[in-house]
């Protein structure tokens, strides 16, 4: 083979990747936004369409990765990430909000790194529905959720690995721990002010 045909082939694959990658970065905007929309759609607490929304992320995960199976180059080198995280949040949000399972990786057929780090945000953002929850009164259900907060970052902190191999999940659980603590603090402020309102209300019927 000449050097003109070389780099005319080599030309020819590139075009390829490249427009893999463009396809793959398309895709994966359009699962960030869908997530995106899936979360709000839960803090409105309306479960069913969150539902469809979240389905529709999974489809828009799947062309995603189809987008980048025949170049492994691409595949592995995070362009899809960050999409995946925002699956498992929005995902993990849907679960904990309804009181059900938490979805594995399998399910979602994301890798570990991906999973870990989304699972954290899923935990924080769960602070948000803690505060609506204590808003409403309703604290026993802001109490379920702080626990299932409480629980995934206990887990989380046993993968101690280097930070190149979780994708930063050590970071994630620093901002965990922070939103954790605030949202304990909340909630004792939130019941010991409860308990009190309690008790002048019965001392006045005495």
């Amino acid at each position: 083979m000449s050097w003109e045909q070389t780099i005319t082939q080599l030309k020819s694959e590139m075009d390829a990747k490249h427009a893999a990658r463009e396809d793959a970065l398309k895709a994966a905007r359009s699962l960030i936004q869908t997530c995106s929309k899936c979360i709000k759609t839960i803090h409105r607490q309306n479960f069913t369409e969150a539902q469809t929304l979240l389905n529709q992320a999974y489809e828009q995960a799947a062309e995603a990765r189809k987008q980048v199976t025949e170049h492994p180059e691409i595949e592995y080198a995070g362009y899809l990430q960050d999409a995946e995280k925002e699956l498992v949040e929005a995902a993990g949000c849907l679960a904990l909000a309804q009181n059900q399972p938490l979805p594995t990786y399998q399910s979602l057929n994301v890798n570990a790194t991906s999973y870990l780090n989304g699972m954290g945000e899923c935990a924080s953002e769960m602070r948000r529905f803690v505060l609506d929850q204590m808003r409403a009164g309703n604290l026993p259900e802001a109490e379920r959720l702080l626990h299932h907060m409480e629980e995934i970052y206990d887990d989380l902190t046993t993968f101690d690995y280097p930070d190149g191999l979780t994708g930063g999940l050590r970071r994630t659980c620093d901002a965990l721990r922070a939103v954790i603590e605030r949202t304990r603090a909340d909630l004792t402020l939130t019941k010991i002010q409860h308990d009190l309102i309690t008790e002048l209300k019965n001392a006045k019927k005495v």
